[in-house]
C-alpha cells in the first residue's frame, strides 16, 4: 500500500527547498562545482553566514592572500565551503565559492529568519543585552521594572557606559526606525521559553549597505506630519442614516480644522462598498472611490461628492457585505503618497465576506497584513442593528481579527444601533472623537511635542464608547508620530554583531503577570522573488488538488499533491520523500510554527467539507497576498545587486502556510 504524505511534510519539503538557496532549487540540481558544508547533524541544510560591516574577500586562507573584493556588501548571505585557520571559504550561491572571509567578520546563520520590531503602541524600546547571562540576571531582578528603566535611560542619554554594562544597544527611543532604512535582525540562537510565552533570542542587528548607524539623528527634511483619513462606507440598504451622518460628521470636522492653524495637514477621502455585482448586478458596484483626499481648503469637492452617495436599491445576495473590496479599493486607488500618517475608518452594519466568498480573496488576517504592508491603520465602526443580530458575534470576531493592534488591543468599536437615530448619534460621537484625536496628534507634532506612551494598564477598564474611540485613536496616533519622527530623523536600527533580546516587552513582564505578552519583535523569513513565485505555485497546486478532492470525494488528495509538486522535492534521486526527514531538519530550530504545520493527514480526512473549504480559503488568501507582495516594489530590497530576481522580501511567519 502506498504511504500517504501529510500536507505539513510536503510544505516543509517545499519550504526547505526554497530556503536552501537564494536563486532556486534548480540551481542545486544543475550545479557541478563545489558543494557547501552541511550543518552539523543535517543531511540537506547547508552552513550559511552573514557578513559584517567592513568584511573583505580574499583569494585564499593565508593572511597575506590578495584581496579579491575590498568591501563586501553588509549583510551578504553566504554559503560556507571550507573553514581553515581564521578564515571561511564562502560564496553567494550554491556550487561556486567566491573567496575567503575573516571568520570574525561573519556570523553563523542557520536559517533565513529575521526579527522585525512591532509598532510602538505602549511598549518600551527593545534592549540588546551583552550576553544570555546578562538578560537572565535582569529577568530575575527583584526590581525588574526599575532596572529596565535605568538601563533604557542610560542608553538614550548616550552616557559613557562601563565596559561590562549589560546592555550594549537599544532600539531608538525618540522615534521608530525610518521606513527607508531596511534592517535585519538575523536569529542566531534561541533559548527556551521563559514566563508568559516569551522567548529569548540571540540576534545580530545590521543595516544593509550602511555598515554603521551614522545616519541616526540626521534629519533628512523639515517635513510635516500629514494625515490621510479615509471613510470606507457601507452603502447597501439600511445604511442611509449613516451615509447622511457621515456627511454631517465631515462638515463638523472641516469646521473644526478651519479654526486650527495646522488644519490643512489633514485630508479626507471617501470610498463606498456594497457587494459582488456578479451575484447581484442591481447593486451597481462592489467598491468605488467617491472622492480622493481633500483638505480643508478643498472641502466643497468632498462634501458635494458625499452628498450624492445613495444607499443601494437592490438587496445583496448575502447579509455579509464586501468591506474588504472597499478597503482594497481605498488602499490601491487613493493618493496616499502625500501622507506619512494613514488611517481608515470602516463603517458597516454587516460582517465581511472573506476568502473565496470575497471578490478580493482576502481573509481578515491577510487583509490586515495587506494594510500593514502599506502602513495604513484601520478602525472598524460596527453598527449592531436588530436586523443583523444573528450575524453580530461572527462579524465581531472577524473585525477584531482584522483590526488587532501590535499591543494586543483591537481597533474595533461596536455601536448600539437599536434604532437608526441612536446608531447615527452614537456614530457621530465616535467619529468625531477619532478625528479630533488625530488632529491633536498633527498639532502636537507640528509644535515639537512628543506624545506620552499610551497607558496599557487602564486600557482594559470598561468606559464609554467615546473613551474607547479616543484610546484607539491615541494609540495609533502615538505609533504614527514615532514613525514620522523616525522617518524625519532618518533613524536606523542599532548595528550589533551579537546580542540577546526578549521578543516581548520587558516592562510589561515586570508589571503584568496575567495579560498576554506584549510583542516587541516578530519573526519573518526572507524570500527571494523566485522563492515567492515557487511558494505561490505549490500553494496553487494544493488548492487545486484540494478542491478536486472535495468535489470528487477522492481519498487520494495527498498522493495527487505529491505527484503534481514532485519537482519541489529536495531529493532529486527519487527516494521516498516520506523518509527524507526534511520537515524535521528545516523546522527543528524554528522558534515559531504556523498552525497549518501541525495538521496531519488524519486531520484532513476527519474534516467535514465546510472545514476543508475554510482551510483552502486561507491558502487562497495567502496566494492573493503574495501576488500583491510581488507587485509592490516597496516590499523588496536587493542589497545593491540591482538584480530583481535576487531582491528579498520579509514575510512574517504568520503569513506562511
Amino acid at each position: 500500500m502506498r504511504r500517504r504524505m501529510s500536507l505539513p511534510a510536503l510544505l516543509g519539503i517545499v519550504l526547505a527547498a526554497l530556503f536552501l538557496t537564494c536563486s532556486g532549487w534548480e540551481e542545486v540540481l544543475a550545479a557541478e562545482g563545489q558543494t557547501p558544508l552541511l550543518m552539523p547533524g543535517k543531511k540537506t541544510l547547508y552552513q550559511r553566514v552573514v557578513s559584517h560591516p567592513g568584511a573583505r574577500l580574499f583569494a585564499g586562507p593565508e593572511q597575506n592572500a590578495a584581496i579579491v573584493q575590498n568591501k563586501l556588501e553588509t549583510f551578504t548571505p553566504l554559503y560556507v565551503y571550507a573553514r581553515q585557520d581564521k578564515r571561511l571559504e564562502v560564496g553567494v550561491s550554491v556550487g561556486k565559492p567566491d573567496g575567503w572571509i575573516d571568520q570574525d567578520k561573519a556570523t553563523d546563520w542557520q536559517q533565513a529568519l529575521t526579527m522585525i520590531f512591532t509598532d510602538r503602541m505602549g511598549r518600551m524600546p527593545v534592549l540588546f543585552f551583552r550576553d544570555h547571562d546578562s538578560l537572565m540576571k535582569l529577568l530575575h531582578d527583584d526590581n525588574l521594572q526599575v532596572t529596565i528603566k535605568k538601563y533604557a535611560e542610560m542608553i538614550s542619554k548616550g552616557q559613557v557606559l562601563p565596559t561590562d554594562f549589560p546592555v550594549i544597544a537599544a532600539e531608538p527611543d525618540n522615534g521608530a526606525v525610518a521606513r527607508k532604512n531596511f534592517y535585519l535582525m538575523p536569529i542566531l540562537r534561541r533559548d527556551e521559553q521563559i514566563r508568559d510565552k516569551t522567548l529569548l533570542l540571540e540576534v545580530a542587528s545590521i543595516n544593509p549597505g550602511t555598515g554603521n548607524d551614522s545616519g541616526a539623528g540626521q534629519q533628512t527634511e523639515n517635513a510635516a506630519l500629514r494625515t490621510g483619513f479615509v471613510f470606507v462606507i457601507d452603502t447597501t440598504k439600511s445604511m442611509k442614516p449613516y451615509i447622511d451622518q457621515s456627511l454631517k460628521l465631515v462638515r463638523v470636522i472641516y469646521d473644526e480644522l478651519e479654526k486650527n492653524p495646522d488644519g490643512d495637514k489633514m485630508a479626507f477621502a471617501v470610498v463606498a462598498f456594497r457587494n459582488d455585482v456578479k451575484r447581484t448586478p442591481g447593486l451597481g458596484y462592489a467598491a468605488q472611490v467617491v472622492c480622493d483626499f481633500k483638505n480643508v481648503k478643498q472641502r466643497k469637492e468632498l462634501e458635494d461628492a458625499l452628498s450624492k452617495v445613495e444607499e443601494a436599491t437592490a438587496s445583496s445576495h448575502s447579509f455579509n457585505e464586501e468591506p474588504f473590496a472597499g478597503i482594497k479599493e481605498a488602499a490601491d486607488k487613493l493618493n496616499w503618497q502625500q501622507f506619512n500618517s494613514r488611517v481608515m475608518l470602516l463603517i458597516s452594519d454587516a460582517g465581511p465576506l472573506s476568502g473565496n466568498a470575497s471578490t478580493t480573496g482576502f481573509t481578515p488576517e491577510t487583509m490586515a497584513a495587506y494594510l500593514k504592508s502599506r502602513h495604513i491603520y484601520p478602525t472598524v465602526v460596527h453598527l449592531k442593528t436588530p436586523a443583523g443580530v444573528q450575524d453580530h458575534k461572527a462579524a465581531e470576531n472577524a473585525y477584531k481579527t482584522f483590526a488587532k493592534l501590535d499591543n494586543n488591543q483591537v481597533s474595533y468599536l461596536p455601536i448600539d444601533a437599536s434604532t437608526p437615530a441612536k446608531g447615527a448619534a452614537d456614530f457621530d460621537k465616535v467619529g468625531r472623537a477619532i478625528a479630533n484625536q488625530y488632529s491633536k496628534v498633527v498639532t502636537a507634532t507640528a509644535h515639537g511635542q512628543l506624545l506620552p506612551p499610551p497607558d496599557l494598564q487602564s486600557s482594559g477598564s470598561k468606559k464609554n464608547m467615546e473613551d474607547d474611540a479616543n484610546r484607539v485613536a491615541y494609540t495609533i496616533g502615538y505609533a504614527m508620530q514615532l514613525q514620522f519622527l523616525g522617518d524625519n530623523k532618518n533613524l536606523t536600527a542599532p548595528t550589533v554583531v551579537k546580542a540577546w533580546i526578549a521578543d516581548a516587552d520587558l516592562e510589561r513582564l515586570a508589571t503584568d503577570q496575567t495579560g498576554a505578552p506584549l510583542r516587541a519583535a516578530t519573526p519573518a523569513v526572507l524570500l527571494t522573488k523566485s522563492q515567492l513565485s515557487q511558494l505561490r505555485e505549490v500553494l496553487n497546486i494544493i488548492v487545486k488538488k484540494g478542491e478536486e478532492s472535495i468535489y470528487s470525494n477522492s481519498p487520494d488528495f495527498y498522493e495527487q499533491v505529491i505527484s503534481a509538486a514532485a519537482k519541489f522535492a529536495t531529493d532529486p534521486k527519487g527516494k521516498d520523500i516520506a523518509d527524507t526527514h526534511v520537515l524535521g531538519e528545516f523546522l527543528d530550530n524554528l522558534p515559531y510554527k504556523s498552525p497549518v504545520m501541525v495538521m496531519t493527514s488524519q486531520d484532513w480526512n476527519a474534516m467535514d467539507m465546510g472545514t476543508r473549504k475554510v482551510f483552502l480559503d486561507r491558502l487562497k488568501s495567502l496566494i492573493a497576498l503574495y501576488d500583491d507582495y510581488d507587485k509592490d516594489i516597496n516590499q523588496w530590497t536587493d542589497f545593491g545587486s540591482h538584480n530583481p530576481n535576487e531582491a528579498v522580501c520579509r514575510v512574517p511567519l504568520t503569513e506562511l502556510p
